[in-house]
């Protein structure tokens, strides 16, 4: 049987953000990559993601559109407790990666592996040779690819039989682009995991623990990248934190009597 459309969620900024823990993210996950007939989408969500789909029709519309929407930062489980729902805990990516990984390589489930550089993908590949004794990789590529070469790259996945497709390419290009070719890509699970291929295989550290924990993996981040970063976690931020202020202050408002 196939894993529901979406289970009830809470709306931060009109993005329905799944209020599921992370062994239930997962079973959902395991579930659709051996049983559901068509692809589902796993969006994993950050407060970049809101912010940038207030200005992107069409990573508004992937959002809608993706089957389950996990909280992959501290900021949005904050913001849906503020605008009056309860997230139980943060989900990232790389964690859940992780644990589909671990479980592909139990129970046999085939996985495609696309996105980040050249050297990065070989790496994480054999990254997940090592650590995940078993795991059947059946088909990887790097995400440096053109327009006239996306009908070839879909057709490759399609045609390795995967059950699970892992995405690690920018938002939002990789949301959007997975909502585009989600029926033709011939796999139950798609799921975009951002920069998880470069932290599990090492190339890039992952902020400490007690960071994680206080919502400041993005700080972390930031040092790390600060050039690339600064925008869209400064800026970003900043925009995210007023948009949640409004809805609050909106939602708190009396109605408007007739």
């Amino acid at each position: 049987m196939a894993p529901p459309l979406r289970p009830p969620a809470i709306r931060i900024l009109d993005c329905p953000v799944d209020a599921l823990p992370q062994d239930a993210v997962l079973r959902w996950c395991l579930d659709a990559a051996r049983n559901s007939p068509r692809a589902r989408i796993l969006l994993t969500a950050n407060a970049s993601h809101l912010v940038a789909m207030q200005d992107d029709p069409a990573l508004h519309a992937a959002a809608q559109a993706a089957d389950l929407v996990t909280p992959d930062g501290m900021s949005l489980v904050w913001a849906g407790r503020w605008l009056g729902g309860r997230i139980p805990q943060r989900v990232t990516g790389i964690d859940l990666l992780a644990a589909l990984l671990d479980h592909a390589a139990r129970d046999g489930l085939r996985v495609f592996l696309l996105g980040a550089r050249p050297a990065a993908i070989g790496r994480f590949v054999a990254h997940c040779q090592m650590a995940y004794p078993g795991l059947e990789i059946a088909g990887w590529r790097d995400g440096y690819f053109g327009p006239a070469e996306e009908a070839a790259l879909v057709r490759q996945v399609a045609a390795s039989r995967a059950d699970m497709l892992f995405v690690a390419m920018p938002s939002p290009f990789k949301d959007i682009w997975c909502e585009r070719h989600r029926d033709a890509l011939g796999v139950r699970l798609i799921m975009g995991v951002g920069g998880a291929f470069d932290v599990l295989s090492g190339l890039v550290p992952r902020a400490p623990r007690w960071m994680q924990a206080a919502g400041l993996e993005w700080a972390w981040r930031l040092a790390l990248e600060p050039r690339r970063l600064w925008k869209r976690y400064l800026m970003g931020n900043s925009r995210f934190l007023w948009l949640v202020a409004k809805e609050w202050a909106r939602r708190r408002a009396p109605a408007v009597q007739a």
